[in-house]
């Protein structure tokens, strides 16, 4: 099992899955064991059950969705965070993976 597992969220799923890929490569360099994958929005809550992420990090196409998550995982100690939309267009997996590291370790 990873040290940190990282959950991306947005609409369909697929547009983030080039943002994971530069996420694990950042990952790779740092020596950081992470599980970083990206999910559907609709299939959000069955792999948070599943999977128990650390964080959950929405893209910001799904960035009104911000409110909801946080009710479902308040008290679960998952820290929910909408993805820089520079660093998400840019497709800056070093700048959202320190990101979400950080979300991790001050919970």
């Amino acid at each position: 099992m990873a040290e940190k597992t990282i959950m991306l969220v947005c609409s369909a799923g697929m547009s983030t899955s080039l943002l994971v890929t530069k996420m694990e490569k950042a990952a790779a360099e740092k020596g950081l064991d992470a599980e970083i994958f990206a999910v559907s929005a609709s299939e959000a809550d069955a792999t948070i059950q599943s999977k128990h992420p650390d964080v959950v990090m929405l893209g910001p196409q799904v960035r009104f969705m911000k409110d909801q998550f946080e009710e479902k995982l308040a008290g679960t100690g998952i820290g929910v965070e909408v993805i820089n939309m520079q660093d998400y267009g840019m497709m800056n997996g070093e700048k959202v993976l320190n990101h979400a590291v950080e979300l991790i370790e001050s919970k």
